[in-house]
C-alpha cells in the first residue's frame, strides 16, 4: 500500500472511532435528557458512523491498481460511497423532522437540561472539528472525494451540533425551542447531503471536472510544435483525472517527432497535475506557412512511398514539382504505377492551382549482396585517381577512409572529403557531384559510389579523439 493510501486509511479509520464514540455518547444523553435534539444528533452520529466505515472500506478499494475487469482503475468505488452518504443524510434529515413536527403538534415535553447534555454536545463540536479538520487536509493532499465527503459531514455537525446548544438553552424559557432546534439540525444535514450528492453525481455521470478542460488547453498549446488544440474531453475516477486531449500537429513531422512532441506535451501535463491518466491524439494538419517540399513528403508518407531529389520550378506560371519515389524492386510495374498515380493525383488535389507533378519510380533493393575483396593494386589505383582529381578542387582540403570491395551490382567504392567548416552545403553538393561524374567515366564498372563529405574539425575529432 502506498503512502498516500496508508494516510486515507488512517484517518478513515480514525474518523470511525470517532463517530462511533460520538453516537453512544449522545443516545445515552439524549435518553437521559429525553431531548429530541439530542437524540436527533445521536441518529446522524449512528449514519456517520455507517458513513464512516463505508468510506474506510472504500479508500481501501479505490487505491487498488486497475485490472482487466476494471481497465480504470476502482477510483469510483469512493464516488458510489460519497452516494450511499448523500442518502443517509437525507433519510436522517426526514426522520428528524418529522419527529420535530409531531412533537409541535402534540405539545411540550419536558426536556431536562443537565451539565452532562451540554458537555456532550460541546466534546462533540470539539471532536467534529478536529476530524473536519485531519479529513480535509488529507483530502486535499490526496485527491480522495470520500475524505471530502466525511470533511464535510463533520463540519455539518459542528452547526448541528451548535444549533442543539442554543436549542437546549432556549428550552429553558421557550420549551419547543428543542423541536424547533432539531428542525434546523435537520436542515444543516440535508443541505450538506445536497451539496455532496450533486458533486458526485456529476463525477458518476462523467461530467467534466470545472476548469480542465481549459487547463489542459493552456498548458498543452505552450508546448513548442503543437498547431492547435482541437478537442478536449475529461473526467474524473476517483482523484484521477483522465481526459482526452486532441491536438493537430504540422503534417510534414515524422512519426518520430510526433512521438516526441507527444512526451513532451506529456511531461508537461504530469508536472502540473501529477494524478492524471491522459490520452494524446495527434492529427495532420497542412500549416499555412507549409512549403511544396514539405507537403510533398507529408502525402507521401501517408502514401507510404519514401521519396528523395525533390525538386520544385516555377515555368510560365505553372509550378513543376519532380521528385524520386522508392518502391520495392519486386514490385510489377503495374503496381508500382498504381501507387505513383494515386500520390500525383492527391498531390494535384492537394495543391491547388497550375501544378505539374512528375514522379521517377526508384527501385529499393531489400536483399544483402554479397561483397568480395579487390586487390591493393586496384585501391591503390583508385586512391591515386581520386587523390588526383581532389587537389584541382581548392575547397576541398583532403580524402581518407577509402573502402573499395566487388559485388555482383559493380564495384562498391565509398570515401571521405574533407571541406572547411565554413563551405555552404550547396557549394558542397556540387563538388561531390562533380567528383562522383569524373570517377563514373574513368571507371564504368563502378556500381555503388558513396562521397561522404564532413567539415576538417569533426574528422579530425574523431580520428585524433
Amino acid at each position: 500500500m502506498s503512502e498516500a493510501s496508508q494516510a486515507k486509511s488512517a484517518v478513515a479509520f480514525s474518523s470511525m472511532l470517532a463517530s462511533l464514540f460520538l453516537a453512544v455518547a449522545k443516545l445515552v444523553v439524549g435518553l437521559m435528557t429525553g431531548s429530541l435534539a439530542i437524540l436527533s444528533e445521536a441518529a446522524h452520529a449512528l449514519l456517520d458512523l455507517g458513513a464512516a466505515t463505508l468510506t474506510w472500506l472504500a479508500v481501501r478499494v479505490a487505491d487498488k491498481p486497475a485490472d482487466a475487469e476494471h481497465p480504470f482503475g476502482h477510483g469510483k468505488v469512493e464516488s458510489l460511497s460519497a452516494l450511499v452518504e448523500t442518502g443517509l443524510l437525507f433519510a436522517t434529515g426526514g426522520w428528524v423532522i418529522y419527529e420535530a413536527v409531531s412533537r409541535l403538534a402534540e405539545g411540550s415535553r419536558d426536556v431536562k437540561v443537565t451539565w452532562y447534555a451540554l458537555a456532550v454536545i460541546l466534546l462533540s463540536m470539539v471532536i467534529d472539528f478536529t476530524r473536519a479538520k485531519a479529513l480535509r487536509k488529507v483530502a486535499a493532499e490526496t485527491g480522495s472525494q470520500a475524505l471530502e465527503a466525511d470533511a464535510l459531514h463533520f463540519t455539518s455537525d459542528i452547526l448541528s451540533s451548535a444549533a442543539v446548544l442554543v436549542g437546549l438553552l432556549l428550552t429553558l424559557i421557550w420549551p419547543r425551542a428543542d423541536a424547533v432546534a432539531a428542525i434546523a439540525v435537520a436542515l444543516f444535514v440535508m443541505l450538506a447531503g445536497y451539496r455532496l450528492g450533486r458533486r458526485t453525481v456529476d463525477v458518476l455521470i462523467d461530467s467534466a471536472p470545472e476548469g480542465a478542460a481549459d487547463n489542459l488547453t493552456r498548458i498543452v498549446s505552450l508546448v513548442p510544435g503543437v498547431a492547435k488544440v482541437q478537442q478536449v474531453r475529461a473526467r474524473l475516477v476517483g482523484a484521477t483525472l483522465v481526459a482526452e486531449v486532441q491536438v493537430a500537429v504540422s503534417r510534414g513531422l515524422s512519426l518520430e517527432q510526433v512521438e516526441q512532441l507527444k512526451a513532451q506535451m506529456l511531461s508537461s501535463i504530469r508536472t502540473e497535475l501529477p494524478d492524471s491518466d491522459i490520452t494524446l491524439i495527434a492529427t495532420p494538419l497542412s500549416l499555412d506557412n507549409e512549403s511544396l517540399v514539405d507537403a510533398v513528403r507529408a502525402v507521401s508518407a501517408r502514401f507510404q512511398l519514401p521519396v528523395h531529389n525533390v525538386r520544385v520550378y516555377q515555368v510560365g506560371g505553372v509550378k513543376h514539382i519532380g521528385f524520386d519515389a522508392e518502391v520495392d524492386e519486386r514490385w510489377t510495374i503495374e503496381r508500382a504505377h498504381e501507387h505513383v498515380t494515386q500520390l500525383e493525383n492527391t498531390l494535384e488535389s492537394d495543391l491547388a492551382g497550375e501544378v505539374r507533378v512528375d514522379i521517377h519510380i526508384d527501385p529499393v533493393s531489400h536483399h544483402e549482396s554479397r561483397g568480395r575483396p579487390v586487390s591493393a593494386s586496384r585501391i591503390h589505383e583508385l586512391e591515386t585517381t581520386i587523390r588526383h582529381l581532389v587537389s584541382s578542387e581548392p575547397d576541398i582540403q583532403s580524402v581518407h577512409e577509402l573502402h573499395v570491395h566487388d559485388s555482383a551490382d559493380g564495384l562498391y567504392v565509398s570515401f571521405h572529403c574533407l571541406f572547411p567548416p565554413e563551405v555552404p552545403v550547396g557549394r558542397v553538393h556540387e563538388l561531390t557531384q562533380r567528383l562522383e561524374e569524373s570517377l563514373r567515366v574513368q571507371y564504368p564498372e563502378i556500381g555503388t559510389l558513396v562521397v561522404h563529405a564532413e567539415p576538417v574539425g569533426v574528422a579530425h575529432a574523431r580520428h585524433h579523439g
